[in-house]
C-alpha cells in the first residue's frame, strides 16, 4: 500500500481531532479537567517498540475512558482505527538526537515520536491548556471553535467583498467584449481577483475541516459565495483568453496561476505567459471566444456554447452572424435562437 503524504496524514489528524469526533470530546474533557496527556494513535507496533512499562489494557475506546486514563502519567496508546486503547501510563523513549524545536518535555517527546513512527501523536499541555497534533515532526495546534469561527468570520467578510468586486469586473468585461476592446490589463485584474477568491476559499475549507460537525453553516456560506458558479466562470474565462482553449489547458493554466506570487498575479506579462502568449503589452487587445458570455444566456444549454464558438474565430464574428441570421443558431442546438439574439442585443444596448 502506498504511504500517504504528510499533508494527507495531517488532514486525517485534523479530522480526528475536530469537534464532534470522540477523540476531540476526550481532548476537551482533558483541557476542562486541567490535565495533560500524551496520546499515540496508529502504527502501534513501532510505538510499543519505542517504549516500555505501562499497563496493557486492550479495552474498547471511549471518550470517557481516555479522559480517565489521562489522569495517570505516561502515554496512552490507541490503535489506528480508534477502537482499542492498548496501553496506558506507557513510558516512551524516542531517540533524543531527533531534532525538534519544541521546548516542553511532553511536546518534545510527541514531536520525536511522530518522526520515529507513523503514528499521529497528540500532546496536551496541562500548564498552557494547548493541544498540539504531530505528524512527521510537524505540529498543528488544535484551536477552539470560538477561535476558528473568529478567523472564519474575517475570511468570509474578505470573500464577500472580493466576490462583489469580481461581479462588477465581470459586468464591465462583458461590455468590453461586446465593444471588442478587452486589453491584457483588463483580464489581468480579473484573473487576480479570481485567485484571491480561490485562496480565501482554500483557507476557509481548511477551517471547515477543523470545525468538524460545527462547520455546516460555514460550508453553506462558502458554497453561496464561491461555489460552482464561480468555478465555471473562472474556467470559461480562461478558455476564452488562453492560446489553447481546451478544458485540459484551462486546468493547467489554473495551476500556473495558483503557483504565482501576489506580485506576479498583478503583472500583465506574467498572466500573458501563463495564458500561452509572449511579447504582449499591458494595453494589447485580446480577442475572446465568447464562451463565458454565451453560457450566461439561459437558452444556451451545456455544450452549446462550445459548438457555436468552434465555428467562428472570435466573439465579434459570432455577434455579427447572429445579428445577420439568428436562425442559423439552430444548427448548433439552440432551440430559441431569437431569444439568444435578443439577449445579446440587450447586452449591447446596456453597455
Amino acid at each position: 500500500m502506498e504511504k500517504k503524504s504528510q499533508r494527507e496524514r495531517m488532514r486525517e489528524a485534523i479530522r480526528l481531532t475536530a469537534p464532534g469526533q470522540p477523540l476531540r470530546t476526550a481532548l476537551d474533557m482533558i483541557i476542562a479537567g486541567h490535565l495533560g496527556a500524551l496520546i499515540c494513535v496508529g502504527d502501534t507496533e513501532a510505538v510499543l517498540a519505542a517504549g516500555n512499562d505501562g499497563f496493557p489494557l486492550n479495552i474498547s475506546f471511549t471518550s470517557h475512558r481516555l479522559f480517565e486514563l489521562s489522569k495517570m502519567d505516561g502515554a496512552i496508546v490507541i490503535d489506528g482505527s480508534l477502537s482499542q486503547i492498548l496501553r496506558a501510563n506507557f513510558h516512551l523513549n524516542p531517540d533524543p538526537s531527533l531534532a525538534t524545536s519544541e521546548t516542553g518535555m511532553r511536546h518534545r517527546t510527541a514531536a520525536r515520536m511522530s518522526v520515529l513512527t507513523d503514528a499521529i501523536v497528540i500532546s496536551v499541555s496541562e500548564r498552557r491548556s494547548v493541544i498540539n497534533v504531530y505528524v512527521d515532526g510537524k505540529a498543528h495546534q488544535v484551536k477552539s471553535v470560538a477561535d476558528i469561527m473568529n478567523t472564519v468570520g474575517q475570511l468570509l467578510s474578505t470573500l464577500q467583498t472580493t466576490r462583489t468586486s469580481l461581479d462588477r469586473q465581470l459586468v464591465r468585461l462583458t461590455a468590453l467584449e461586446l465593444d471588442d476592446y478587452v486589453t491584457l490589463s483588463d483580464v489581468t485584474e480579473i484573473f487576480s481577483t479570481f485567485e484571491l477568491i480561490q485562496q480565501a476559499k482554500e483557507e476557509i475549507k481548511r477551517s471547515i475541516e477543523e470545525l468538524g460537525s460545527q462547520g455546516k453553516l460555514v460550508r453553506m456560506q462558502l458554497e453561496q459565495l464561491a461555489g460552482s458558479g464561480v468555478e465555471d466562470e473562472y474556467n470559461l474565462m480562461i478558455r476564452d483568453y488562453a492560446a489553447d482553449s481546451t478544458e485540459e489547458n484551462a486546468a493547467a493554466v489554473r495551476e500556473r496561476f495558483r503557483a504565482m506570487s501576489a506580485q506576479e498575479l498583478t503583472n500583465p506579462k506574467s498572466i500573458a505567459s501563463a495564458l500561452g502568449y509572449q511579447n504582449l503589452e499591458e494595453d494589447s487587445v485580446l480577442t475572446p471566444l465568447g464562451l463565458r458570455t454565451l453560457s450566461r444566456v439561459s437558452v444556451v444549454r451545456d455544450g452549446v456554447a462550445e459548438k457555436i464558438v468552434d465555428e467562428y474565430d472570435s466573439f465579434q464574428d459570432v455577434l455579427k452572424d447572429i445579428k445577420k441570421d439568428p436562425e442559423r443558431l439552430r444548427d448548433f442546438g439552440v432551440n430559441n435562437p431569437t431569444i439568444l439574439a435578443d439577449s445579446l442585443s440587450r447586452m449591447q444596448s446596456k453597455r
